[in-house]
């Protein structure tokens, strides 16, 4: 999985704030870039200056540049053509095609002599359009796949949409990428209303949003507002890969059980109906030697994590997060409960999945 940040030439940020938000990015570990050479309300007599300025802060920190391209994209920035081998030669070396390009150009972009990657757009691809990609000979290989962003409140993604798109891209072997906003940082103009490219995040928490996106498997995440807080760009950056990530409140004061919670743990194969059962769990439980007497027996409601205790016999330690409310039991220790803001992400924990429990401070 790879992280991103966006700059955009010739709007919101100045020359000195991309600058610097690029090396942050870069120390964290963020590797890459995405920018737009097709914005219309971006300031035409800067433009060209700091779009080089981004490209030598870029080369400079090592982040791979992907920018946002039309057929126009060559002229706008002098280029003799619109081809991979132009932009390469410009230090633009992966180019996300917008509106305007036929597949066979694109199929041809993919079979350029240039060390250069071709990303689609995720969000209006169809099985057709890479049916016919295939036809005319693309190199797959070079080819990905990134999400749009929606300035317009209430004009991003649905789940469904969004799930469909990217199941379909990566039955092609493609990775997949997509954004998320700026909840407490400088969202871009001319709205100013965040750039997500799932609805539901607009209002989202940057570490939140990265979470989910990476629960739905997306490959690459990007940060697409103007200026993020270092708060998020490290939230961001810490975000843990290949797991599905939820944070809870604890339901009792034995400190004891929190090394409970510092690996992941897996879903059993064997998905229960009321709960979801961790494979690690009974054994973990012995090998810290956890005080599994009787606490906090109470109601069990939806998003309850609960540990068996030794009334349980045979099955003490054993971890759960309550799918389906349950009364309480005198055999079950509540021990905490997911965040309500987070329980959607719950049914997110199929068979097989590696999942994190962070308990609040």
């Amino acid at each position: 999985m790879a992280f991103g940040i966006s700059v955009y030439p010739g709007l919101d940020n100045t020359p000195d704030e991309n600058a610097a938000l690029i090396r942050r990015a870069a120390r964290l570990g963020i590797t890459r870039l995405f920018t737009s050479l097709h914005i219309p309300e971006h300031d035409k007599t800067s433009f060209s200056d700091e779009l080089h300025a981004i490209l030598d802060a870029a080369r400079d920190a090592r982040l791979d540049l992907i920018a946002d391209v039309t057929p126009e994209s060559a002229e706008i920035l002098g280029l003799s053509s619109c081809t991979p081998e132009a932009f390469h030669a410009f230090g633009i070396h992966t180019l996300r095609l917008d509106d305007g390009f036929s597949v066979s150009e694109i199929a041809s972009f993919t079979q350029s002599k240039a060390d250069a990657r071709i990303q689609l757009n995720a969000s209006t691809v169809s099985e057709e359009f890479l049916t016919e990609l295939s036809k005319y000979n693309a190199d797959f290989s070079r080819l990905e796949a990134l999400h749009n962003f929606y300035p317009r409140t209430g004009t991003g993604l649905s789940l469904r949409a969004f799930a469909e798109k990217t199941a379909l891209l990566h039955r092609f072997g493609l990775r997949v990428g997509a954004f998320l906003s700026t909840k407490d940082g400088r969202k871009r103009a001319p709205l100013f209303d965040g750039l997500p490219t799932l609805e539901l995040h607009r209002n989202f928490s940057v570490d939140l949003a990265s979470r989910h996106l990476i629960a739905l498997g997306v490959d690459d995440i990007f940060l697409s507002d103007s200026l993020p807080t270092d708060e998020e760009l490290t939230a961001l950056a810490n975000a843990s890969p290949d797991l599905v990530t939820l944070r809870a409140v604890s339901a009792t004061e034995n400190n004891a059980f929190r090394r409970f919670f510092d690996e992941p743990f897996t879903a059993r194969p064997d998905e229960a109906r009321d709960a979801v059962r961790a494979v690690e769990s009974r054994a973990r439980a012995k090998e810290l030697h956890l005080p599994l007497a009787p606490e906090n027996t109470t109601d069990r409601p939806f998003g309850a994590i609960t540990l068996d205790n030794v009334n349980y016999l045979r099955y003490a330690g054993e971890f759960q997060i309550i799918k389906r409310p349950q009364p309480a039991d005198t055999r079950v220790n509540v021990l905490a409960y997911i965040r309500e803001e987070e329980r959607f992400l719950v049914p997110y924990i199929h068979p097989g999945i590696r999942f994190r429990i962070l308990l609040d401070e």
